[in-house]
Formats: structure tokens, C-alpha cells, sequence
């Protein structure tokens, strides 16, 4: 019984994780400041070839899983399996939240406004991220590459775990600005999630729901 009642608890916690991390994502994107490392290098890409960014954030989900179990140097059907289940939904849902959102103009309103806009989304991406981790159900790839850097081979630095992480995209931002002369989606927002995020991560850890507790898989 107690178990459960503690797996429908952490399940809770994990559907509410998912929506407030897609839904950060996507104000990230609206306020047009700059968005999160591994959305601002799908959206160019998304542009570059002209596909849907849900598209293609799910075909780096694809890519990211594989990588990730070379990380682990074993094959882990359950890692493999939930992070695509985590991976699919949330993918489209990035773009249903930003069709939500469009009614609210964000990207017209005044710099201050954006700027609040954007750090409030990179806040709701950590929150939603540190959240989901600790439910040890199911994680979106992007994050567990992350999670296993920090875990198996940074020493559990969340904010080192994070910045290694992001090299991929940073390649991938790399080849569309050679390949189209610009970028998008890229700017105060990037930055700050570049130097910050991990660390909003580990600070949530401690203080948003301080109950859930990491359960690091070898």
C-alpha cells in the first residue's frame, strides 16, 4: 500500500514536472530573449530544415538516448525505453504551449517585461528538470546525459553535469550559423542558462520538494 501510494504520489509530481518544463520552454521562446541551450539550438535547426521544432527536438531525443547509453557502457532497456516515453509527449507539447501562448503577444511587450518573461521560464525549466529527476520514473534524454555526467563522472556537480551537456547544441548552433550567416532564439535567455541552470537545478534539489529524493542508477 505504501508503495503504492508513494508511486502515484511520484507520478503526480512527474505529469506536473513535464507541463511546467514544456510550458517554461515555451515562454522562453515567446519572450524572444534568448531561450534554453537544447530549444534554441532545435529551433535553428528546426528553420535550417525546415521541420517543426517539435520534430526535431524529439529527433535529437533519439540521438541524445543512444549517447547515453555509451555514457552508461551498458545497455539499459529501461533508460532507453523511458527516456523516448519522456522524450515524444514532451516534444509537441514545447509546441502546443507556444500556440497557447500566442494570443498573449509576449514578444511585443517592453524589454523589462520579455526579460521577466525569460528568466522566469529558465527558472520553470530547472524547477521542472530537478523535479522530474527526483521521481526516478522516467527523464527526458537531454536530462539524463546531464544526469549521468553529474553523477558517474563530475562528482555530482549539477552545475558542470549541465554545461558539458551542452556541447551538442553548441556544435549544432556552430554548423546552422555557419550554413545561414545568423541565429535565433539565441541571446540573454542562452546565456543565462549556459552559466545558471545547473546550479537553479541544484538549488531546487534542496527546496522544491525536498521529499523526493535523487536515486542514481549505475
Amino acid at each position: 500500500m505504501m508503495k503504492n501510494r508513494d508511486f502515484k504520489r511520484r507520478l503526480g509530481y512527474l505529469i506536473f514536472a513535464i507541463a511546467l518544463d514544456a510550458a517554461a520552454n515555451a515562454l522562453m521562446i515567446q519572450s524572444n530573449l534568448g531561450s534554453a541551450v537544447w530549444t534554441a539550438s532545435a529551433v535553428n535547426l528546426a528553420q535550417l530544415l525546415k521541420i517543426s521544432n517539435g520534430t526535431t527536438l524529439f529527433g535529437y531525443a533519439i540521438l541524445v538516448t543512444i549517447a547515453n547509453q555509451l555514457l552508461l557502457r551498458h545497455f539499459d532497456g529501461h533508460i532507453f525505453i523511458s527516456n523516448l516515453i519522456f522524450a515524444l509527449p514532451f516534444s509537441y507539447l514545447v509546441d502546443f504551449f507556444v500556440y497557447l501562448l500566442q494570443p498573449l503577444h509576449i514578444s511585443q511587450l517592453n524589454f523589462p517585461l520579455r526579460l521577466i518573461c525569460d528568466i522566469t521560464g529558465l527558472i520553470g525549466i530547472a524547477i521542472g528538470i530537478s523535479i522530474y529527476q527526483r521521481c526516478n520514473l522516467v527523464q527526458h534524454p537531454n536530462d539524463e546525459l546531464a544526469y549521468l555526467l553529474r553523477f558517474k563522472y563530475l562528482h555530482s556537480s549539477a552545475g558542470w553535469g549541465q554545461l558539458i551537456s551542452y556541447l551538442p547544441p553548441f556544435l549544432v548552433m556552430l554548423i546552422c550559423y555557419l550554413t545561414t550567416g545568423h541565429l535565433v532564439a539565441v541571446g540573454i535567455g542562452t546565456l543565462l542558462a549556459i552559466f545558471s541552470q545547473g546550479w537553479i537545478i541544484g538549488w531546487a534539489d534542496q527546496l522544491v520538494v525536498p521529499s523526493l529524493k535523487h536515486h542514481f542508477r549505475e
